[in-house]
């Protein structure tokens, strides 16, 4: 059995170290790396090109899902298993039409881990049991021709919107972005335009119920 690199992806020090002590206990898995935001997730991924990325939703900057678009666009080859506390089917539904190889759910119990990623490095599809296939398929039937917020917003303006959601100023977002503010100060017109929100509090609450920012983080 060939030996499967992991990338490990979460905001939270002591959820990596635990579940990398899991990995590390796992036969024929090593831990590539870790990252505690998605940008950071990038940099590692086009540097150690793991056959794996397991990887939260809810990160700074970047989050998860805008992370997995990026790799499965950049790098087919590699799958990616979203770990979350999120259970709803519309983020399922959603990481599952964005490419992701599983979705396991952060209270499943320890052994769950080596089932998805075996599964995973098998080339199957994995869903934590909590998670109801029927359910998923529902959900992306009934929405089939609607539009998600990863197809109304550019990769851009969602980057632009979680920023905003974490409290950023547009002086900040260009610095972290290398933007203009001129060029910010557009994205962010065409944001509120988009969406139909037309102040900063309303795409606040927006990125918030997007699960684009977690609601008890502290603003920068």
């Amino acid at each position: 059995m060939e030996t499967l690199r992991v990338l490990l992806a979460d905001d939270h020090a002591l959820i990596r170290a635990g579940i990398r002590a899991l990995l590390e206990r796992l036969h024929g898995v090593e831990v590539v790396g870790e990252a505690g935001d998605g940008r950071e997730t990038l940099a590692l991924v086009k540097e150690h090109q793991p056959d794996i990325v397991l990887m939260d939703i809810a990160m700074p900057g970047l989050n998860g899902l805008e992370a997995l678009l990026r790799i499965r666009q950049e790098y087919p080859d590699i799958s990616v298993v979203i770990l979350s506390v999120f259970s709803d089917e519309e983020f399922v539904a959603q990481a599952l039409h964005m490419g992701a190889a599983g979705y396991l759910i952060k209270g499943s119990v320890p052994a769950e881990l080596e089932l998805a990623l075996r599964a995973v490095g098998r080339g199957e599809t994995y869903l934590s049991p909590s998670v109801s296939k029927q359910v998923v398929r529902q959900y992306l039937e009934r929405v089939t021709g609607g539009s998600s917020l990863f197809e109304i917003l550019t990769p851009r303006q969602r980057e632009i919107l979680q920023l905003i959601g974490e409290g950023h100023s547009t002086k900040e977002i260009a610095q972290i972005l290398n933007l203009s503010i001129k060029t910010v100060e557009r994205h962010k017109a065409e944001l509120m335009d988009r969406l139909d929100i037309h102040d900063i509090a309303g795409l606040v609450r927006y990125a918030i119920r997007m699960k684009l920012v977690n609601p008890d983080q502290d603003r920068a």
